[in-house]
């Protein structure tokens, strides 16, 4: 499997060795959507934030039940950047790659949060025409492995009081 993957790696990069300076380009180009969704973000912007994802995007949240697709995000969202209140997530790292035809780019950040700390990025965005726009979006928070079953139960917890309240209607 890792021969699989290291080989996909080295194809795709190859398909550029002889255009660094349009890869790099185009790695800048999508680096800089990821950038400007941070800032609006922070500024509560919805106009600039919503205006760079693609019409069928989904947006992943932390919490198990958050998939939404834009149109829902955007009525939740929306109310909270219409307060001035929007999150604040800076990039610590990034990590960008292409498909062969370069319409097509999936990436993996590290963002910093004041309140929840470390978090990750991840998503696809896609090339339409001359502008990327993200496809999906997937913010998550990494659980350090020492404590991951501590917080498997809490989860567990979590879900089973949800259920029973439910239950009691």
């Amino acid at each position: 499997m890792r021969t699989h993957l290291l080989v996909g790696v080295v194809v795709v990069c190859c398909a550029w060795q002889t255009q660094p300076d349009e890869r790099s380009c185009v790695v800048r180009a999508v680096a800089g959507v990821l950038d400007d969704l941070h800032d609006a973000a922070s500024k509560a912007d919805g106009e600039r934030y919503f205006g760079l994802f693609a019409p069928e995007a989904v947006f992943f949240g932390t919490d198990a039940t958050e998939r939404w697709p834009l149109e829902e995000f955007r009525r939740y969202a929306s109310q909270r950047f219409e307060s001035g209140s929007g999150w604040t997530y800076h990039p610590s790292r990034r990590h960008i790659y292409f498909s062969q035809d370069r319409r097509t780019a999936w990436f993996d950040e590290v963002l910093v949060n004041a309140k929840y700390g470390e978090c990750r990025g991840t998503g696809v965005l896609v090339k339409r025409r001359s502008d990327w726009k993200i496809a999906q979006y997937n913010l998550s928070i990494p659980i350090p492995n020492e404590i991951a079953l501590e917080v498997v139960e809490m989860i567990k917890s979590s879900t089973r009081r949800a259920t029973e309240k439910e239950s009691d209607w």
